[in-house]
């Protein structure tokens, strides 16, 4: 392994180095990105309890909003409890628009790895066979094995940048799928919590005293 390593040249360490951040990048999004720690069991429903008892006193909201994704979008639904329903809802996408961002961080650089990878494994090849065609040309052709030889040698970037790519591209379209269905839910408990704001019973704080009937002078 460490001679292939050695006959693709400089390019390999590029290559090499690309491996090893495209691995280190999904082993933190799988961390990251697991469904109890984004759309914790339980919570949505918890929080329409709450919305219908009416505890929604600054602390639970500090404390949901430092929950999870979820719960910082349900924070800021209840934040903006007040507002007219249309301005909810901005305040609901303009949240979740941010936590789609947080929730894709990284994504981009695997991106990237996965396009860049076949790119420098093709250009270590190129090089490669530069390099040999030249010898060629200052020594003559010689064995035709070795010639063989060292095309082989060539094509071993080209396999490393595929070997680097193809995984880094099935994670990245792996996880976009899981955020999409992430947020495809987080949609649906934010809807939820709307209806249950929307369907609490309007408590008058001075209701005014029923109309006295009015009485009529006998003649």
């Amino acid at each position: 392994m460490w001679e292939l390593v050695k006959a693709g040249g400089w390019p390999m360490v590029p290559l090499l180095l690309l491996g090893v951040l495209a691995l280190a990048i999904v082993l933190e999004r799988f961390w990251s990105l697991r469904r109890n720690e984004v759309l914790p069991p339980g919570l949505g429903q918890e929080v329409r309890n709450w919305a219908a008892r009416g505890k929604l006193d600054a602390t639970h909201i500090a404390s949901l909003r430092a929950n999870s994704p979820l719960g910082a979008l349900l924070a800021a639904a209840l934040e903006a409890r007040n507002r007219p329903r249309d301005q909810v809802r901005e305040r609901i996408e303009d949240t979740g628009r941010h936590l789609v961002h947080r929730m894709g961080r990284h994504l981009n650089a695997l991106g990237t790895i996965a396009s860049a990878g076949p790119l420098l494994g093709l250009l270590g090849t190129v090089i490669g066979m530069i390099q040999m065609f030249l010898g060629i040309l200052d020594h003559g052709l010689g064995d035709v094995s070795q010639l063989a030889g060292g095309i082989g040698k060539a094509l071993v970037c080209t396999a490393t940048g595929m070997i680097v790519a193809i995984p880094a591209l099935m994670f990245h379209r792996h996880f976009r799928g899981r955020i999409d269905g992430y947020v495809i839910e987080m949609e649906h408990e934010a809807a939820a919590l709307l209806d249950t704001l929307d369907g609490r019973p309007a408590v008058m704080a001075n209701p005014a005293p029923p109309p006295r009937q009015a009485t009529t002078a006998k003649a």
